[in-house]
């Protein structure tokens, strides 16, 4: 019997700890020698739950400010984007189980509405321009 397919909850919960490597070469605009922060799903869920109604936070601010806390110069934008999708999905998850938005991680916080990400959702980047209008009211 194959093995079900975890569920965004389940890759959340599953996420290994961060980790600081030094490059070895050039990537994606970080210099060979660099310090980068590979984060983690749940880094990301703790900081996106941090964020006050009403604020949002850009994803090149929440990297900056994640490398600098774990000593690094950079974050990883590429797992950065997979992970930001993994705390995403399960907070909508929750949600579609029954937990009220107040309860969830407010991803909408971060994600632009007009992002590549937004479009990939579950929930579409309708409902993250909509929780963002309804923050600012």
């Amino acid at each position: 019997m194959p093995k079900p397919k975890p569920t965004w909850n389940d890759k959340l919960r599953c996420s290994k700890a961060p980790e600081v490597k030094r490059l070895d070469k050039a990537f994606a605009g970080m210099p060979e020698g660099s310090r980068m922060l590979i984060a983690s799903p749940a880094i990301l869920d703790e900081y996106v739950r941090a964020i006050p109604q009403g604020r949002t936070v850009s994803v090149k601010a929440m990297r900056d400010e994640l490398a600098d806390r774990h000593r690094a110069e950079h974050t990883c934008p590429v797992t950065t984007g997979i992970f930001l999708r993994i705390v995403a999905e399960a907070a909508w998850e929750r949600h579609l189980a029954g937990e009220p938005f107040d309860a969830i991680t407010p991803f909408w916080r971060v994600i632009e509405p007009d992002s590549a990400l937004a479009e990939k959702l579950a929930c579409g980047a309708e409902f993250i321009a909509e929780q963002r209008k309804m923050e600012r009211a």
